[in-house]
């Protein structure tokens, strides 16, 4: 590493300890030539989940995004809004793949509102599947209603 005092290429490492909760590592360096010390961190450098949009455009994945989407969904209706900044905070994590199409993303967004309310499905639903009429939005909670007797007859 190049010392920042006087630009020498050669510097040791005095120094080296963990930093930042073990998500970095702090290492005290001494300088060769001039024998000055400085500190430097050392980070793992993640690529971030990109997101691949349904006119092949990408962009970074924001969890803030997401949220807005699901808190306008449940607006109004007994929701843990923990719940759903979890889910949308923690959502990076549950990704393997460097990227993840929207598509996949409502999909499983719409996945975790039929679980939490089903008011707050559908009107996730109408905005992510494009509804146009009232007979989407009553086919869709025909799904909805069926996909519920099915679980509860499984239950049984």
């Amino acid at each position: 590493m190049t010392c920042p005092y006087c630009n020498a290429p050669d510097t040791r490492v005095v120094d080296s300890r963990p930093a930042s909760e073990g998500g970095a590592i702090r290492r005290r360096r001494e300088c060769e030539k001039c024998g000055r010390r400085f500190t430097t961190y050392e980070r793992a450098q993640v690529e971030p989940l990109m997101v691949v949009k349904r006119s092949g455009r990408k962009e970074t994945f924001n969890p803030e995004k997401l949220l807005r989407g699901l808190l306008l969904a449940c607006e109004k209706r007994p929701v843990d809004i923990e719940a759903l900044q979890r889910f949308a905070y923690s959502f990076e994590d549950n990704v393997d793949a460097a990227e993840i199409t929207s598509e996949e993303i409502g999909l499983k967004a719409l996945a975790f509102l039929r679980e939490q309310d089903p008011v707050a499905y559908i009107r996730f639903a109408s905005v992510y599947r494009e509804f146009d009429s009232v007979e989407n939005f009553i086919d869709e909670i025909r799904r909805l209603e069926r996909r519920k007797r099915k679980s509860q007859g499984a239950r049984r």
